[in-house]
């Protein structure tokens, strides 16, 4: 006679890809202690998942790109939307397939304070301060 218990395990979260959202971990859930998710842009779309340090610093854990907005094509993931296109490209990494819809990257590069500012923050500066005198330059005449 065929056992008839069977066991059933729960599914893993996100393994079915049967939520709204791809999901791009940057960081580890372990670091942080309490988490905030904040809409980028218009509601819905784009949502950004911040985490907050024992130390109290905030960062980035995870990117949620909603499935309207992306897919996913030889096991990575592909924006369909300008605003999906900003969040893999702010990434240093491309976004990689683990399952269902998760997927991991790494974040951007850390840039020590001895090291800035970086050539691109200082020609940022020199745009910022002509634009200005520019404004100046108009308000007078």
């Amino acid at each position: 006679m065929a056992n008839k218990r069977q066991s059933h395990r729960r599914a893993k979260p996100g393994s079915r890809s049967t939520g709204r959202y791809f999901h791009i971990a940057v960081r580890s859930a372990r670091e942080f202690v309490r988490f905030r998710i904040q809409d980028v842009g218009r509601r819905g779309g784009v949502q950004w998942l911040a985490g907050q340090r024992a130390n109290g610093a905030w960062d980035t854990q995870k990117w949620l790109i909603e499935k309207t907005e992306a897919h996913i094509e030889n096991g990575r993931l592909v924006p369909d939307s300008a605003a999906a296109r900003k969040v893999l490209a702010s990434l240093s990494s491309k976004a990689i397939h683990v399952s269902g819809d998760r997927f991991k990257a790494k974040p951007r590069r850390n840039i020590p304070e001895a090291g800035k500012p970086t050539p691109a923050m200082r020609r940022a500066q020199m745009k910022n301060i002509r634009k200005a005198q520019v404004a100046l330059r108009r308000r007078k005449a």
